[in-house]
């Protein structure tokens, strides 16, 4: 599967709730996620376990393995969803080492192809993210110009892009040599 996807600082998310009403946007989820990442010879990988805020309610842990360039313009990524017989059948029975862990409480609105996600990540703060769904009825350049859509609606709550996921991020945070040397 594939999307394309943008992400950024957040600046004011009471500001961003109200302009996702504006734009017809529905709140479909306030969740917690918890994503233990592995390290990997190609791509990324991570463990995704999410509960529901209101409820408590858990869903199935999904492992999740992507392919994305850091850059801090719209970008394509390639993913695959595995459930945990999938993913021990790929990589096996045996543990993989985690290399790090991500918290966040994540609201999750959909307009559309598009899924748009106020984040408040552990250690880093507050993002913005939009991930359009690429399918046959919705195509590379339109997923493309609805980001560029999203992101002049949140234009104004929106600071710097970021390039990178929120692994690096946390990473480059927990190692200043590593940030030197461009993550």
């Amino acid at each position: 599967m594939r999307n394309v996807e943008f992400k950024a600082e957040l600046r004011d998310p009471q500001i961003a709730r109200a302009i996702a009403r504006s734009i017809h946007a529905h709140l479909v989820a306030t969740i917690q996620q918890t994503d233990t990442y592995y390290r990997t010879f190609n791509g990324r990988l991570k463990k995704r376990e999410t509960t529901h805020t209101a409820t408590g309610d858990a869903e199935p842990v999904e492992y999740i393995h992507y392919e994305r360039d850091n850059r801090t313009r719209p970008k394509i990524s390639t993913f695959q969803i595995m459930s945990e017989d999938e993913f021990r059948e790929r990589f096996g029975a045996q543990p993989l080492p985690a290399w790090l862990v991500v918290r966040k409480t994540r609201n999750v609105y959909i307009l559309e192809h598009a899924r748009i996600h106020f984040d408040q990540v552990d250690g880093l703060g507050s993002f913005i993210e939009f991930e359009v769904l690429v399918n046959p009825k919705n195509n590379v350049a339109r997923a493309h110009e609805t980001v560029e859509e999203l992101r002049a609606a949140f234009g104004p709550v929106m600071g710097e892009a970021i390039s990178v996921g929120y692994s690096d991020l946390l990473a480059d945070q927990n190692d200043p040599a590593r940030a030197d040397r461009g993550g």
